[in-house]
């Protein structure tokens, strides 16, 4: 017997309770993702376990933009959900004492300072590009300065949660810091290296023509 997926939702967040958010976001995203593909023109290959790859692959033929936007924004959200409650509840959890060299509050994975300091920055690093992601594909929307605004205070509050609960002599934070500002600036270099490649193919008395 297969329960529906509001059973399996109400079950999980009786047993797992505020965790149970990512799989209702995860189940949202399935589903939309299914509509999405339902509507393709599509026809599939007729040997689909060796042309898989290639068929799920974007098309500009048959996909619209409109389908492939909602659901590069299905994805980045669930990758900002993750590493959003991942950065704000460490692995193991914290210590709930002051005893034996550590603090209360402080993140019990710490105490491993190389494994502690890669995770901390390759979530920053994932949460960053999520967030990024999310305010391009939603640029000249409607309330999209709402939207940067709202951003901009979830990396705020993200920032204080981490650095709250990280031992100041486990973790260098320039890194972090760093890792979390390096897909703004990657994206930036793109955007200008792109810009001068266009205007670099342009004739060179194109501008006196006109």
């Amino acid at each position: 017997m297969i329960l529906p997926i509001p059973i399996l939702t109400k079950t999980t967040e009786a047993i797992l309770g505020p965790a149970s958010s990512l799989l209702t976001l995860l189940s949202l995203s399935l589903s939309v993702c299914g509509e999405k593909m339902s509507e393709s023109k599509k026809t599939p290959p007729r040997n689909l376990a060796e042309n898989w790859f290639r068929f799920f692959q974007y098309d500009p033929e048959h996909d619209k933009p409109g389908h492939v936007r909602d659901i590069l924004l299905i994805i980045a959200t669930l990758i900002a959900t993750i590493t959003f409650q991942a950065g704000v509840n460490p692995p193991g959890g914290i210590w709930q004492d002051n005893e034996k060299g550590h603090a209360a509050g402080r993140a019990i994975y710490a105490s491993h300072h190389i494994a502690f300091s890669m995770f901390l920055i390759s979530n920053t690093f994932a949460f960053s590009t999520s967030l990024l992601v999310i305010v391009c594909l939603t640029y000249r929307f409607p309330l999209h300065f709402e939207i940067c605004v709202a951003t901009a205070s979830m990396m705020v509050t993200y920032a204080s949660a981490i650095f709250a609960v990280t031992p100041h002599e486990s973790v260098k934070f320039r890194y972090v810091l760093f890792a979390g500002s390096l897909p703004v600036i990657c994206r930036c270099i793109v955007q200008l290296w792109g810009r001068r490649n266009r205007k670099s193919k342009q004739p060179p008395n194109s501008e006196n023509q006109q």
